[in-house]
């Protein structure tokens, strides 16, 4: 059976993420993977979750798998 949930965001992108958004930017690109991000903010502004296992979703746990996400974050506190 897989996890219920991620594993945590690591450091590097965590602080990433936090620069990201203290520019005002809707993303950036992961440190490992080099993959565009979105950042909490921008996936809280689209106002719904859109199940696709976004590594900063903002949304709570029952949100996500009810959008169809098969393992979720921690909830966020949205």
């Amino acid at each position: 059976m897989p996890p219920a949930h991620d594993a945590p965001i690591g450091e590097a992108a965590q602080r990433a993420h936090d620069l990201a958004v203290a520019k005002g930017q809707s993303g950036y690109l992961d440190p490992a993977s080099g993959l565009f991000v979105m950042t909490a903010s921008a996936l809280a502004a689209r106002e719904r979750c859109c199940g696709s296992g976004c590594q900063h979703c903002p949304y709570p746990a029952d949100v996500q798998r009810d959008a169809g996400r098969p393992r979720v974050r921690r909830d966020s506190g949205l």
